[in-house]
């Protein structure tokens, strides 16, 4: 059954002795760390070409996105995250403003309209929406708390998970816009909505998803760009057009299988010939595997299991249902971005544009993961403090 509403514990009394100065989760720490490392070492293998001239032109701008990424998480760390709740209305205004400031004045590139040139990277509004809307709906969800139950509360949520994800879809960006519907959909989980209501929201979701690759095309309506549609159906029928839809997973496929137990280490040859297109990106698992093989892939997946079991634990240990909504719907964007992405490398999933969080380049995809990171530590860090002004736990 579905996660009963969590209830605040009272309020313990200040102490004497300061503020509070409690270690941050050590775990979760260790999991960013790896991660990192990992990124930046694929990519200066499988990115060294991309550049006539300039070897470690990737490599050096995500070591400075993890770097400012790391400062913002360590800042976010520690303020009090149920502070953010009195401002759910600002921050989901701030949400569909830089979304819409993307539609009128961000660049197109590839047929796709996503981002904002600045001086040193392109902003992705809809990856910095993602904790904003993770904040956003789970205030709104903990003032909704005694209305859960009721349809009300759901389709609101569900709207306002909506109206953002409809413009992102239109940039297009297929992939985020699903990753806010999945986050919506987790927290009404996670704060204890009926499973009445949960399976009718996924039954209407198959319905839709059913009518816009099909049924929609079929009468003349295109919902989607036509390239998409193949894009997305492509991964069922891999080979039957594998120079057009179906090449990029197919050179993942060839490159990660080359890879084998231990990676072709220098010897590699489809990533670094530019043979998987944006292996730097969307495809950098392609990378991992042909570069590091099984042993390499098994390390990264190891380390996001350690960082969603995290995300999990610190859901439970939250001090307040906000807390437990925020690291759930946290939790759940990474589990979705890694399958989703793992997933369309070895050609199980369709082709989505969803980065792999920490590890694919990108300064809004990394500075973004690391604020929901920092999130988790502030969730982290107020439990403890709960925990240890009624004396459960030491201090440090």
């Amino acid at each position: 059954m579905p996660l009963s509403p969590i209830q605040a514990p009272e309020e313990a009394p200040a102490t004497s002795g300061g503020p509070l100065r409690l270690p941050f989760d050590p775990l979760l720490i260790l999991a960013v760390v790896g991660l990192a490392v990992c990124s930046v070492v694929t990519l200066s293998s499988a990115t060294r070409d991309l550049v006539p001239g300039q070897p470690r032109y990737y490599v050096d701008r995500q070591a400075v996105y993890l770097f400012v990424g790391v400062l913002l998480m360590a800042a976010l760390s520690r303020i009090d995250y149920s502070h953010l709740r009195q401002f759910k209305r600002a921050i989901y205004a701030l949400l569909m403003f830089s979304i819409l400031a993307v539609l009128g004045l961000g660049h197109t590139a590839r047929g796709s309209q996503r981002a904002i040139s600045l001086p040193f990277f392109s902003f992705q509004a809809s990856e910095l929406g993602k904790v904003f809307l993770i904040v956003a709906l789970a205030a709104f969800v903990v003032d909704r708390a005694r209305y859960l139950r009721e349809w009300d509360t759901t389709v609101r949520v569900m709207v306002a998970a909506l109206v953002p994800a409809f413009f992102v879809i239109a940039q297009p960006d297929l992939g985020s816009g699903m990753v806010y519907m999945v986050i919506a959909m987790t927290l009404l989980f996670v704060a204890g909505t009926s499973w009445k209501q949960l399976s009718a929201l996924i039954a209407l979701g198959a319905v839709s998803l059913a009518v816009v690759l099909a049924g929609a095309p079929a009468m003349g309506v295109h919902v989607l760009k036509p390239y998409q549609v193949a894009r997305l159906t492509a991964f069922l029928h891999p080979t039957t057009n594998a120079q057009k839809e179906g090449y990029q997973q197919e050179e993942a496929k060839i490159a990660i299988g080359s890879g084998q137990k231990t990676g072709r280490g220098a010897g590699a040859t489809q990533v670094p010939l530019g043979y998987v297109p944006e292996s730097h990106t969307d495809f950098v698992f392609a990378a991992v595997g042909e570069q590091y093989g099984f042993v390499g892939a098994a390390l990264v997946l190891s380390l996001y299991a350690l960082l969603i079991w995290r995300a999990l634990r610190i859901l439970t240990m939250s001090k307040d249902l906000f807390g437990s909504l925020v690291a759930g719907g946290v939790a759940a964007m990474l589990m979705f971005q890694v399958f989703v992405n793992v997933g369309m490398a070895i050609g199980i999933m369709p082709i989505t544009g969803v980065t792999l969080p920490l590890m694919s380049y990108g300064g809004s995809s990394v500075i973004t993961t690391l604020l929901a990171v920092g999130l988790l530590q502030s969730i982290y860090v107020q439990a403890r403090a709960s925990e240890a002004l009624k004396g459960r736990v030491p201090l440090h």
